[in-house]
């Protein structure tokens, strides 16, 4: 008889079961009498999303953080984030380095899809490097965090705090502690701390430019022309978000939340939404008292996201860059998508498109099914699920009034949005091989 042969998951598919493996693990952490303030078992529906959006990185909470779980829940909590942001993939690698396990040639294929390496060779010694570089930025930002919490909070709850939102903000998170002095209130009491201010940004940058990007600046330094056209691309296009997106909330809040503040504030607080919005999911501001157009604008931020590679969420700055190309080039009918004196190959235009696409038809199927179950204002609806898409956490408040299914909705677009639209869709697919047959090509009118 023929012996059958065991069927091996995919890449995607380990990836896309790694992530909920460690899920539910976090669910069943948070359930524990010992992780909720009140000393009884945690509602299951509170404790699934709230490990979601730690694992996905993401912030959006039905509960607040510091009032609803206890010092082992918020633990638990950051071990998720920590986990979601360098991937679980890189976890389980530094565990078999210092076991010292010999890591094979499929297991680096695994690390390269995971942080989106642009080559195979080297990939262990680039987890080794985002390792160290992850524990350095933490590191340094909790110490700049404590100097400014400890006056307020006390020594050691002083530098928990710092280590805690240190960590969540180099993964691009969200998550804070501040509800013990206002619920769901993010780092609003902070709105015009340079120290913090600055310290959470750079932290956000960092971990959102990507690892890729890490490796080639410490290696070329500020050689510039020696950079990637990856690196580059990512570089320039983080400065033009940043700076353009804190031009235009100026203008847009001018005389609205920014109103009675100096115009240090309105600098300070301006560069912050456009960084946060990116996908970190802190806020300095009320969104929910925003004008319509810094909403609109969140939600394109929110859309593009962070880079590849990274702790980021969103399409990615990369891929964006590509699609504007691509159209750009088509309209000068010009010879190959170039940019900085590259071709862009096809498969990376054929990829952009489709995490463009999966994304943006994601997001608008569920508005439509949380719109067929529960009525919102549309700008604050569009912000939540953008914001879940891109793995965000920010929200005008409407995370706590989402009945069952507008929560599984959106547990599903956090999830997608870490794991990547393309890979879910890709872990339901084995079949690799090109067709055998062809059907004969018909022109259709488009456009």
């Amino acid at each position: 008889m023929k012996k059958v042969q065991k069927r091996k998951l995919s890449h995607a598919q380990v990836m896309a079961a790694g992530f909920l493996t460690v899920i539910f693990i976090g669910a069943l952490l948070l359930m524990l009498p010992v992780a909720n303030r009140d000393g009884q078992w945690g509602n299951f529906l509170d404790s699934i999303f709230t490990s979601v959006s730690a694992t996905c990185v993401t912030g959006l909470v039905v509960v607040d953080t510091y009032q609803n779980w206890t010092m082992f829940g918020q633990i638990v909590i950051i071990l998720l984030i920590q986990i979601g942001g360098l991937g679980f993939i890189t976890i389980s690698v530094l565990f078999s380095l210092f076991l010292k396990k010999r890591i094979g040639l499929d297991k680096r294929n695994l690390i390269q899809e995971s942080v989106n390496s642009l080559s195979l060779s080297g990939v262990v010694k680039l987890v080794r490097n985002i390792v160290k570089g992850t524990l350095l930025f933490e590191g340094v930002g909790a110490v700049l965090l404590s100097i400014r919490f400890i006056p307020k909070m006390g020594f050691w709850e002083g530098i928990y705090n710092g280590v805690f939102h240190s960590v969540s903000a180099f993964c691009n998170a969200g998550f804070d502690l501040m509800g013990k002095y206002e619920e769901y209130s993010s780092l609003v009491g902070y709105y015009d701390d340079f120290v913090v201010n600055i310290t959470v940004m750079a932290l956000i940058i960092i971990g959102g430019i990507g690892f890729i990007v890490w490796e080639d600046i410490r290696e070329n330094k500020l050689r510039f022309k020696k950079y990637s056209l990856h690196t580059k691309i990512v570089l320039m296009s983080s400065a033009i978000l940043i700076f353009g997106g804190a031009a235009c909330f100026m203008v847009l809040e001018w005389n609205n939340t920014m109103a009675d503040m100096n115009i240090y504030q309105r600098v300070i607080t301006s560069l912050f939404a456009s960084v946060t919005t990116r996908t970190a999911g802190f806020n300095t501001i009320d969104l929910g008292a925003m004008s319509q157009g810094s909403k609109i604008l969140t939600v394109v931020l929110m859309f593009i996201g962070g880079s590849p590679g990274s702790t980021a969420g969103g399409i990615k700055t990369t891929t964006l860059v590509v699609f504007i190309v691509y159209i750009w080039s088509n309209l000068r009918n010009a010879s190959g998508c170039n940019i900085l004196g590259r071709r862009i190959s096809d498969e990376d235009i054929k990829k952009s498109n489709m995490v463009l696409g999966l994304n943006l038809g994601l997001s608008v199927v569920a508005v439509l099914l949380i719109c067929s179950v529960q009525e919102f204002v549309m700008e604050d609806l569009l912000l939540e699920v953008f914001s879940a898409t891109g793995t965000v956490g920010l929200s005008t408040g409407i995370t706590r009034q989402l009945n069952t299914f507008s929560q599984i909705v959106i547990m599903f677009l956090m999830y997608c949005g870490r794991v990547g639209g393309m890979t879910f869709a890709l872990s339901f697919a084995y079949r690799k091989e090109p067709a055998r047959l062809q059907y004969p090509e018909e022109r259709i009118n488009v456009g």
